[in-house]
């Protein structure tokens, strides 16, 4: 449906570059717009899991430079660093490939791949309202410019403004934990893992980056309300430190290393229920989301970045495939929202199993420890159904 058509996309993030990249293959006229004076994301690392991985490819890009292939998660007690469950996933999956990467390398990539395919990406515009009206949609710049493109995707994130102009009584909700994230040298030898440290209301996970010249930390603690204006802001060391102090000396050793450190109250809105609209005037003009502006997730299974991309790969193939615009947002969410539905419960849940309390958690361990040992297929088997599921194969 889309082909030869225009496209406008809000964001220059994962979800946008990529969905940015995959219209044009198909043939489309994309233009991105961005707010910031250049693409960039400050010092944070992910992991891209092999549903990830497979859109990546099927998009024709290479992994990010200095990506590291990780070999296992391990589960480990916070006060005294002793393994609870080890999850060898490059061990019992051979086939499949899971990667510790910078996210702004990850944003080269696509940024580079999104621009060789024709891709136009306008930075300095900020969208401050959108809306949907007879004959479509519409933007409102912070210079007070209006815009009346065919179809806009937004792709950006949380406080999406697209997202308000669809669902316009949604608000974010604070989920009562707030995440520290900072970056350290890494220690020679660190080997390509990603260690989650488990203790009462709060966890810390961290793994190396770029070829193990970086130590990516994020550190969660619960709390009972968030205050701050801003969503995220820098913060003292210190503060990170204190928070964390019950922990192990290894813990206490990484964070001694923290300069500098950002904190986020970690916010979610509900699924969308409404993943995109056509103007009743105008059938081929209309608004959709993507990413995080469709279904922020929690950050316990690492696949924020993989739905994003799930995401742009689906809503370019449902573009694609179907013969009016209605018709392939309908297929698109249909796609979508039970799968990303069931990530999200699982990511949530997932927040909780790393933050029990006595005599729960005792329990819990218990039961991971015997798994781990006896059983570590089962633990790796447990989310088979996220990390096998491949987008870009065909969907009914």
């Amino acid at each position: 449906m889309l082909i030869g058509e225009r496209a406008t996309i809000l964001g220059a993030g994962i979800a946008g570059l990529a969905l940015a990249r995959a219209l044009a293959l198909r043939g489309a006229r994309v233009t991105v717009l961005e707010q910031a004076a250049q693409i960039s994301d400050v010092g944070a690392g992910l992991q891209l899991s092999p549903n990830g991985l497979a859109v990546l490819r099927a998009l024709g890009l290479e992994v990010p430079p200095g990506s590291w292939r990780s070999e296992a998660v391990e589960l480990r007690n916070g006060s005294d660093d002793a393994l609870v469950a080890r999850l060898p996933m490059r061990e019992l999956r051979p086939g499949q490939d899971w990667r510790l990467v910078h996210r702004a390398d990850l944003i080269a990539v696509l940024e580079q791949g999104a621009r060789a395919a024709g891709v136009e990406i306008r930075l300095l515009q900020r969208i401050e309202a959108a809306g949907l009206d007879h004959n479509g949609p519409w933007l409102r710049s912070a210079q007070g410019a209006q815009m009346h493109p065919g179809l806009v995707i937004g792709a950006d994130g949380l406080h999406s403004v697209i997202r308000r102009a669809l669902l316009p009584d949604s608000r974010p909700f604070f989920t009562g934990q707030v995440a520290w994230r900072a970056l350290i040298p890494a220690a020679p030898g660190a080997g390509a893992k990603a260690e989650i440290h488990m203790g009462p209301g709060r966890h810390l996970v961290s793994y190396p980056l770029r070829d193990g010249s970086l130590r990516n930390i994020v550190a969660i603690e619960e709390r009972n309300s968030w205050t701050e204006e801003s969503w995220s802001q820098p913060d003292d060391p210190d503060h990170l430190r204190a928070a964390f102090a019950g922990f192990s000396p290894k813990v206490q050793g990484w964070l001694e290393q923290v300069e500098s450190c950002w904190l986020w109250g970690l916010f979610r809105h509900p699924v969308a229920g409404r993943w995109g609209a056509v103007a009743a005037g105008n059938p081929s003009s209309g608004l959709a989301l993507v990413g995080d502006a469709a279904h922020p997730t929690l950050p316990f299974l690492a696949q924020g970045a993989n739905l994003a991309l799930e995401d742009a790969w689906v809503l370019a193939g449902a573009l694609s495939e179907t013969d009016s615009l209605a018709a392939a947002l309908a297929l698109y969410q249909k796609r979508r929202f039970d799968r990303v539905t069931r990530v999200v419960a699982a990511a949530s849940a997932n927040a909780r199993n790393y933050h029990l309390r006595s005599p729960a958690r005792e329990a819990a361990h218990l039961a991971l420890r015997l798994a781990s040992r006896f059983a570590p297929g089962m633990l790796v088997g447990r989310y088979d159904w996220i990390h096998a599921h491949d987008v870009t194969r065909a969907e009914s």
